[in-house]
């Protein structure tokens, strides 16, 4: 099946897309947590150490341009391929730099309000799809990655 014919699955006739999903985004957040800390250690000593009184902005700033590169480009983030899992749009194809930049302005706003991250992660808890907030808002799913045939 090529990615041109390719939909977003049906939860209930095909749960294997979105077994785990919820489990697969947390050991990614932390995988790109990690990930967003080295890139920001590495960036400190070419701003003379001056980056540790702005530390949160750079940290926000890089992992910001983090997500939406590795996510244009594959779909997902390192810490998503790590598990297994993708982004895909409402018409099942994978995500181009808009998407990648409104899902992540979509999940940069949520984590600036707790409340909306709540909604997120209990919305992700509690549907058929696993869907966050930012994910219902654009109508992307985060499915498990199909095997390469």
């Amino acid at each position: 099946m090529s990615d041109s014919t390719w939909h977003i699955p049906d939860p209930q006739t095909q749960p294997e897309f979105y077994a785990d999903v919820p489990t697969k985004r947390l050991v990614a957040w932390v995988a790109d947590t990690i990930v967003v800390i080295v890139i920001c250690l590495l960036i400190l000593p070419f701003t003379a150490f001056t980056g540790l009184f702005f530390l949160p902005v750079l940290f926000l700033g890089v992992s910001f341009v983090y997500r939406v590169i590795t996510i244009a480009r594959a779909s997902a983030t390192w810490g998503m391929r790590l598990t297994a899992i993708e982004f895909r749009t409402a018409q099942g194809t994978h995500f181009d730099l808009p998407m990648a930049f409104m899902h992540t302005l979509g999940y940069s706003i949520s984590w600036a309000f707790a409340l909306l991250q709540v909604g997120s992660i209990v919305l992700m808890l509690t549907t058929p799809r696993g869907q966050g907030l930012s994910d219902h808002v654009l109508g992307t799913v985060a499915v498990n990655r199909r095997a390469l045939s």
